[in-house]
């Protein structure tokens, strides 16, 4: 069993709207040399939440923070014009926000992050630890 602490939160750094599947995912990542898809879960456009790759295995999203993190993306991220934004739709949002609770229920221990807060990179478009900090309980290590 692996020791969760940290959620980290991702975008496709896909246009709004674009569909993407788990299978294209894999396939970029395949395509980088990785052996699957690096994330655990991706929340698609209308909500629902696909499993990428098992949460027994370390993910591949995250440099620095794999061994010990669950990788949750959700599609989109870009604007029409490429430019980051935070794209997600209302049922994505609520994906989100259910794939996140779930997962602190089995690691009540563990902090969300976004990408952002480990990388020079706007990903996930919007702050993760904001959005999300009521979900864990208060500590000053956040």
């Amino acid at each position: 069993m692996r020791n969760i602490r940290e959620i980290i939160v991702h975008c496709t750094a896909t246009k709004a709207g674009r569909n993407v599947a788990v299978a294209e995912i894999d396939s970029w990542h395949k395509a980088r040399g990785w052996r699957g898809i690096g994330y655990h879960y991706v929340v698609m456009l209308d909500g629902s939440v696909s499993v990428g790759r098992s949460e027994l295995s370390i993910g591949a999203h995250c440099l620095g923070r794999n061994s010990t993190s669950i990788g949750v993306v959700y599609v989109g991220g870009l604007d029409n014009d490429g430019v980051p934004c935070d794209t997600r739709t209302e049922a994505q949002k609520a994906g989100l926000l259910r794939i996140l609770v779930e997962l602190l229920k089995k690691y009540p221990w563990a902090k969300i992050y976004g990408h952002r807060d480990f990388s020079p990179t706007a990903c996930p478009c919007f702050d993760a630890r904001r959005e999300y900090g009521h979900l864990m309980p208060p500590t000053t290590e956040r």
